[in-house]
């Protein structure tokens, strides 16, 4: 209980009361405080269970009630009904404390009767704007049942003194700062008091409320319909209408019925408080939390949730979030010499020049004193960080003028990456501190990553770049061919196309090295187009001379995220005059687990030209077989790390043969690839694995090497295209 009440004012209901429902005692007592906290004199009880709510309704109806949706006796829609069913239960407000979003969960409270709700955690600014519009709105309407009952009696006793009395309950409507009016059934004004015609001008007192410009809505005529089709009053909503000057003015608005002595409604009186300026000093106030005062930029509060919510976006995205923290160097000595007016108008500045350099979609802030930080979002690249940190620098190549004097001062930048160094704002923030104060220590002027090896990781990257630049363009990548055999005769059964790189000075690099640089660089459709022209050259040459082989080529996840990939591989077929029954392309689950939509159609297109599919590296990834009956694929290949423990761990063991077992049941073809023992490969012969690849027979050989090994003079098997799945 918030405050104390006596007897007399428990039974004249003079002391506004207040129900707080939820089960958890945290958020209980927090909301009590809340409520408590709106105005002085408030009684607020609070219930841990929603039928104790009920049960003290019953007796004495609150003012206002503040409720839980989720609860575990009974759900908010079902309190809410169970409430508006009470004697007078119709006409109290409730408002709904949610931590769902999603608008169904709205709608459910709305539609059982809530007047209002509020997302958890509750912005106390807002709970108590809200909560005072409310209790006020209720009081007034309390006063108008009062004035009417009181009315009503005297009318009752005294019909002689009726027109006194009339005259009496218009000044009282008039009095009152709410707009009041009431309609018949053909929607005539029949009713309206001062507040209510100052809005919507005299002439709107004696007109139809439908012809009336800015005085009704399609909400408001099917709010009134309700109330003469049911005879019930409607909790307060929120309405916005127009006023005689042409403003658009925000309402909170109850509707109640009138009837007549056969107890037939016969008009709807409306009382509507005028809440847009509390809106408007909401909205103010939010916007003022999130400012700095000096500047006018977003303050730390706000860029720390703006970090938080770009550390989940960018994980999921795979791009990189750079956080740079910017230090003025020697701003304590300028606000020494000058005075610290003198060093505001110096941050404003700063503010202003910095913001120019901003780039579309990122955000700077000022921290407190002389720390500003930019989040930049969007990024590839390491080295795109820097670009962004040397651009933000021109904000002080030019000195700043400040009351005629010339001021020259530099900064330090501490740079920190997100996902890369951390995944929390607080993190990220911390380490770009550290990585700024050794850019100080440094020498000022200049910036630092968080971990020194990134310096030198974004040079080295920044060298690859070039090296794979100019590889693409100078054909220093080779094809290297690892043959895969029948595990029935040891036949040959079709070939893995594996890329390398042969590098000038480092020799011959595999592909782990540069084919995740490509994909950041997007040059993995190049390097793409470069292989399967390659590989689809080789295998028509190949045929020509009547060696029977399949090809098995692997695409990039990164191919799958952007359309049109099918019509680049059916353009290198017609080039290159390949049968496409015998090409075989390889993707991984995240290729199509991530980006489903685009994946599936791609995946459809390959198939209606002819290719056949698989599925590589089974096992690393969401692994679900339940999911791969949906894809188009013919084989599967389980990943090496199962079969390279295959005779020491039970468990894998057991997974292998689960999986063999499983795609024998969905007639896919199973291809066990990293066999390197006879052991492993007599395990696999003994699951009944249908095809293995491994160093235990070859490793990756160039294409001539593979040639004059095993399509020359090992034993073939037939190459019948794959079973397509659809």
């Amino acid at each position: 209980m918030a405050s104390d009440e006596t007897k007399e004012d428990r039974r004249t209901g003079s002391v506004a009361g207040v129900y707080v429902v939820d089960d958890r005692i945290t958020n209980r007592n927090i909301l009590t405080r809340l409520a408590a906290s709106v105005e002085e004199g408030l009684h607020v009880q609070a219930f841990a269970d929603p039928r104790a709510a009920l049960e003290a309704a019953s007796e004495r109806m609150p003012d206002l009630v503040i409720t839980d949706y989720k609860m575990p006796e009974m759900d908010g829609a079902t309190f809410i009904a169970a409430f508006r069913s009470l004697p007078g239960g119709d006409e109290t407000p409730i408002v709904v404390i949610t931590v769902y979003e999603d608008r169904d969960y709205c709608y459910r409270a709305l539609e059982a009767g809530a007047t209002d709700f509020l997302l958890s955690p509750v912005d106390h600014l807002e709970f108590r704007a809200r909560a005072r519009n409310l209790l006020t709105l209720r009081r007034q309407q309390k006063l108008l049942e009062e004035r009417a009952r009181v009315l009503a009696a005297t009318l009752e006793d005294d019909r002689s003194r009726s027109e006194a009395r009339q005259a009496q309950w218009y000044r009282l409507l008039d009095r009152l700062p709410a707009a009041v009016h009431a309609i018949d059934r053909d929607g005539k004004v029949t009713l309206a008091n001062q507040t209510w015609r100052q809005i919507f001008g005299d002439e709107a007192a004696v007109r139809v409320v439908s012809e009336i410009p800015g005085a009704s809505s399609d909400q408001e005529t099917l709010l009134n319909a309700k109330v003469f089709d049911t005879g019930n009053p409607l909790a307060p909503t929120e309405q916005a209408l127009v006023d005689r000057t042409g403003e658009q003015r925000l309402f909170l608005t109850t509707r109640s019925p009138v009837f007549d002595v056969a107890g037939r409604t016969v008009e709807v009186v409306s009382v509507a408080v005028d809440i847009t300026d509390v809106r408007k000093a909401e909205q103010r106030l939010r916007a003022a939390r999130h400012r700095d005062r000096l500047t006018g930029l977003v303050n730390r509060d706000r860029l720390l949730d703006r970090l938080q919510q770009e550390g989940a976006r960018a994980l999921r995205s795979n791009d990189i979030s750079a956080f740079v923290l910017l230090d003025l160097d020697r701003f304590k000595s300028i606000n020494d010499v000058f005075g610290h007016s003198f060093g505001d108008e110096l941050l404003l500045g700063v503010a202003q020049r910095l913001s120019r350099l901003l780039r579309d979609g990122d955000t700077l802030a000022r921290l407190g004193g002389d720390e500003f930080a930019i989040l930049a979002t969007d990024l590839r690249r390491v080295d795109d960080a820097v670009d962004v940190v040397l651009r933000l620098r021109e904000a002080f190549e030019e000195p700043f003028i400040i009351r005629d004097q010339e001021i020259h001062s530099g900064a330090s930048f501490g740079i920190a990456l997100m996902p890369r160094d951390g995944r929390s704002a607080d993190q990220i923030a911390r380490k770009a501190e550290l990585a700024m104060y050794r850019a100080k220590a440094a020498g000022r002027d200049g910036y630092s990553f968080y971990a020194d090896d990134m310096n030198a990781s974004a040079s080295r990257m920044l060298a690859m770049e070039r090296d794979l630049r100019e590889a693409l363009a100078r054909g220093q990548f080779v094809l290297h061919y690892q043959p895969q055999l029948s595990l029935a005769d040891e036949s040959l059964v079709g070939a893995e196309v594996l890329v390398r790189w042969q590098h000038p000075r480092q020799g011959l690099v595999l592909p782990g090295e540069f084919i995740g640089l490509c994909e950041e660089l997007g040059l993995i459709g190049s390097l793409s187009n470069l292989v399967m022209t390659g590989a689809f050259s080789e295998l028509k040459r190949w045929q020509q001379r009547g060696l029977p082989a399949r090809l098995a080529i692997n695409i990039s996840p990164a191919q799958f995220r952007v359309p049109g990939l099918e019509l680049t591989v059916e353009r290198i077929l017609k080039e290159t005059g390949v049968d496409p029954s015998f090409v075989e392309i390889e993707l991984t689950e995240s290729s199509v687990i991530d980006h489903t939509d685009t994946a599936l159609e791609a995946l459809n297109r390959l198939c209606d030209l002819g290719l056949t599919l698989s599925l590589d590296d089974f096992g690393t990834g969401y692994s679900s077989l339940s999911y791969v009956r949906r894809l188009p694929v013919s084989k599967l290949k389980i990943d090496q790390s199962f079969i390279h423990n295959l005779t020491t761990s039970r468990s894998d063991r057991s997974i292998v043969e689960g999986i063999v077992e499983l795609c024998h049941k969905l007639q896919l073809t199973v291809i066990a690839e990293g066999v390197e023992t006879s052991e492993q490969l007599n395990i696999l012969r003994d699951m009944g694995c249908d095809a293995v690849q491994g160093q235990f027979f070859s490793a990756p050989l160039p294409a001539t090497e593979f040639e004059e090994r095993f399509l020359d003079t090992r034993h073939h098997a037939p190459v019948i295209p794959l079973r397509r799945r659809r």
